[in-house]
């Protein structure tokens, strides 16, 4: 039962803030330099959560070709790419990595 409380207070807790700056966003004034800045906000967390996944493993640098992960996303790169499209480029690279980790 303490656990149920603790996950669900850290869940309202969590969508309070986030609602609370969603909400007053549309109703104060934000100076136009930190609406460009706001948006490299989400590639920056996007890279920092996935660049370590497909660089490190086993506590190292690997740029192997034995990476199989670095390499579904060197795919998944090549189809940002030409297809500019966020949906396929997922797809392209979780397909990848399931035919490179089968085959290799």
């Amino acid at each position: 039962m303490n656990i149920w409380l603790v996950m669900i207070l850290g869940g309202l807790i969590t969508f309070g803030m986030r609602f609370s700056l969603i909400y007053l966003f549309g109703r104060l004034h934000v100076p136009e330099t930190m609406r460009r800045a706001l948006h490299y906000v989400p590639p920056a967390v996007l890279s920092a959560i996935i660049f370590p996944e497909l660089f490190f493993r086993n506590g190292g640098l690997d740029i192997s070709m034995e990476n199989t992960r670095l390499l579904a996303g060197l795919i998944a790169v090549v189809v940002a790419w030409f297809s500019k499209n966020t949906l396929i480029t997922i797809i392209a690279g979780m397909v990848a990595l399931f035919l490179v980790q089968y085959f290799l």
